[in-house]
Parts: structure tokens; sequence; C-alpha cells
């Protein structure tokens, strides 16, 4: 199990969507493992839900393989909050970003596993990473 990593929740839906570009690399990186906060967790089920249709039984059964395989995790805190307010600020990022960022930090990972974040971009010593990138 991989810890030095945060996975967002974009991971998490290619993982179990039917994205031959995206799908397997998602898998792959659930399947090495790493960590994800309680707000992926409710993103996560958000988007099934809203724009996926899918009905709270197969969400929760999602959630639960999700949280099988990678765990329990990070709590969102008043120290999150405050931290992810800073990020925002000082980095112009979305508060709902900030918050990933600051969780991955609190988690203590090196990375955050997204395509929803400028890749090669660093908040201290959490970097972001696009596994989806196509290198040149």
């Amino acid at each position: 199990m991989r810890a030095d990593r945060f996975l967002d929740t974009n991971i998490l839906l290619y993982a179990f969507a039917t994205d031959p570009a995206r799908s397997p690399a998602a898998e792959q990186l659930i399947a090495e493992g790493g960590c994800i906060s309680v707000q992926v967790l409710n993103e996560f089920a958000n988007v099934c839900q809203r724009k996926l249709s899918l009905d709270w039984s197969e969400i929760r059964a999602r959630l639960g393989v999700v949280r099988r395989l990678l765990g329990e995790p990070t709590p969102l805190t008043i120290s999150t909050h405050v931290r992810a307010i800073e990020f925002a600020e000082q980095s112009q990022l979305s508060l709902y970003d900030a918050l990933i960022v600051a969780a991955a930090t609190e988690a203590g990972c090196t990375s955050v596993e997204t395509e929803d974040l400028q890749h090669g971009r660093s908040f201290g010593r959490v970097m972001i990473n696009n596994p989806f990138k196509q290198n040149p």
C-alpha cells in the first residue's frame, strides 16, 4: 500500500468507468494503493448519484470497494480547512482543490494523482501528477 500519494476523485471515477484510455491506469493506481480523504468519498458519491444516476445501494457498494482497497480516508478537520484557505489564497486554487492539496499534505503524501490540477505544479512537498498525461 502506497501512502506517499493522494488519489483525487477523478481517479476513483475512472476506475469504475469504461474509459479505455483512463480506466486501466486508474485501476492500477488504486491497486497499488494511496490515500484519499473524506472529501474524495463525498465527491465520488455525489457524482455517482447526480451524474451517473446510480441508486444509493450501488453507490454504497462502490464506496465499500474503495474503502476496502484504500483503507480509512484522511479526515477533514479544522486544521485541513485552515491550510486549504491558505493554499487557496496563496495559489489561486478553488477551495475544493485546495482541500485536496491540504489533505494530501496532512497525510504526508508527496504527490496528488489527478487530471484536474496543473501537472508538475508543487505545493510545498506535494507535487501534482497527471497519470493520464502522455509524454511528448
